[in-house]
């Protein structure tokens, strides 16, 4: 009865006679211990299979045990074979003999690796909820610190008329590196908080294109980069900044896996799956597809990993500090967009990744930011934001557009402010996160005062779910920080 409580729990006992040093193992330890009864036949030739790193702890509580009789108990690493190793949990009491010294040692081992692993997953767990709740706070000040500096420098050329062709591209640049910075916080939202991403029509072209710029600056000289896409490349249906992670993430693996240099080749071609491809490649579905390959002339994966690559937190990397996550957000926004993917990789020669994602024959729609500026009637707007910066420049570039706009820099405020220019007031500019009293309870105060305001709702964080999910508040449009000129007239014409 008692052996069968052992193996209902998954536990094998030893006994270690400390006279002769030897071990005996019970068929349940043996299978625990992947090994024989010749294989250890006393403890020394046992504790080479410990890690170096617990042997010193396991000799310490021996010798606790055997000085005090306490409890036996140790967690180690324990190598099953090759470089593979488990986590066993051991647990003996000391015997003495009529004499009162040691005689034997009975206890159990169990194998532990499996509760170890969730548990170090669900610490890791607790670190990324963390880690959301972090970058939501750290995504707010960065958007409110972006801007300003977007609308002035959107300001800029229409303060200098005469600015020349130099400095007109360096205010090009400051912008362009304006918008990556906030595709950047994104991402980090995106990921941390599974922040719902806006699907358009998205040219993988152009994404490729920025990705080999990125490489090419930043990669080691002794990484070539090089790209081939075809002319007539289809568009899919997505949203750009997750796309555009996936094939960062994947050229940031592939950089890492040729420490001594080498080539990166990225590719996308246009692929009709059929009926035969699917018998071929379950995992896919007949349609159209945007094809795009990275691959990479480096070390390889090998065959025991492939299959693991994609879990959350695996890693080869070691010390080089891989989380573990790349990938494993790289096919989580694949499949989240009716995409599959697979590699091919041999030791030694390279790895090569193929994504493939749903082609649409969408035409890609003309955005906000290619559209021409809407220019106001003089109308009113109420602008409320605790950030000054925010507040001045917004007001600067909705006077230089034809409003005229009122400030408030909190919840109270913006209340008073409207209660004295209801009636002139045509829309109101409410940002969410304020001090004194927030933007949610100030629109709900001035919606007691007139239902029929217009609002504007204006965070550096992501409320779109939130705030039009509650019918109380009966916001008219979002507006996300950092945001541009054309898009704030944009929005508050299409509002009014």
């Amino acid at each position: 009865q008692l052996r069968t409580a052992l193996d209902a729990a998954a536990m094998g006992t030893w006994i270690w006679e400390v006279d002769g040093n030897r071990v005996i193992l019970s068929e349940r330890s043996q299978s625990i211990l992947n090994c024989t009864p010749e294989d250890f036949d006393t403890l020394d030739v046992l504790l080479e299979r410990i890690h170096p790193e617990d042997r010193p702890e396991i000799k310490e509580r021996a010798k606790r045990a055997i000085r005090t009789g306490e409890l036996y108990e140790v967690e180690t690493r324990f190598q099953v074979s090759g470089d593979r190793y488990r986590w066993l949990v051991t647990r003996g009491h000391i015997l003495l003999n009529t004499q009162g010294q040691p005689k034997r040692m009975i206890g159990v081992v169990a194998d532990i690796t499996e509760r170890k692993r969730l548990a170090e997953q669900f610490l890791r767990n607790q670190r990324l909820e963390s880690l959301g709740s972090l970058a939501g706070g750290v995504a707010h000040d960065l958007n409110n610190i972006l801007t300003p500096i977007m609308m002035s420098v959107q300001l800029l050329p229409l303060t200098l008329p005469q600015i020349n062709p130099r400095s007109q591209e360096l205010i090009q640049m400051l912008e362009n590196n304006v918008k990556r910075g906030s595709a950047l916080v994104q991402q980090v939202l995106s990921f941390a908080k599974g922040i719902e991403g806006k699907h358009v029509i998205v040219q993988i072209k152009h994404l490729i294109r920025d990705i080999k710029q990125i490489a090419a600056e930043t990669f080691p000289k002794s990484i070539e980069v090089q790209t081939n896409v075809v002319s007539n490349l289809w568009t899919v249906k997505g949203d750009a900044t997750q796309i555009h992670q996936i094939l960062l993430n994947m050229v940031i693996n592939a950089r890492d896996a040729m420490p001594d240099g080498g080539l990166l080749h990225i590719s996308a071609v246009n692929l009709s799956v059929n009926e035969e491809y699917v018998r071929e490649h379950p995992q896919a579905h007949v349609g159209s597809y945007v094809a795009i390959s990275i691959s990479d002339t480096g070390v390889g994966i090998p065959k025991e990993n492939i299959e693991q690559i994609f879990e959350p937190y695996f890693t080869t990397k070691g010390e080089q500090g891989g989380t573990g996550l790349g990938l494993a957000t790289v096919i989580n926004i694949v499949q989240n967009h009716g995409g599959f993917m697979d590699v091919v990789s041999q030791t030694g020669q390279g790895t090569q990744f193929n994504v493939f994602l749903p082609a649409t024959e969408a035409v890609e729609s003309e955005s906000i930011e290619n559209r021409s500026i809407p220019q106001g009637e003089g109308e009113l707007v109420l602008l409320v934001d605790d950030e000054a910066t925010i507040r001045e420049i917004s007001k600067a570039s909705l006077e230089n557009h034809n409003y005229k706009v009122i400030t408030a820099s909190d919840g109270i405020e913006a209340v008073a402010s409207y209660v004295k220019n209801r009636t002139e007031i045509a829309v109101v500019l409410m940002n969410m996160m304020m001090p004194a009293m927030d933007g949610t309870t100030a629109i709900r105060t001035i919606q007691k005062i007139n239902s029929e305001v217009k609002i504007i709702a204006i965070s550096g964080r992501n409320f779109t779910s939130q705030i039009f999910s509650d019918r109380n508040l009966s916001i008219k449009s979002f507006l996300a920080k950092p945001y541009t000129t054309q898009a704030l007239l944009q929005t508050i014409r299409d509002v009014i």
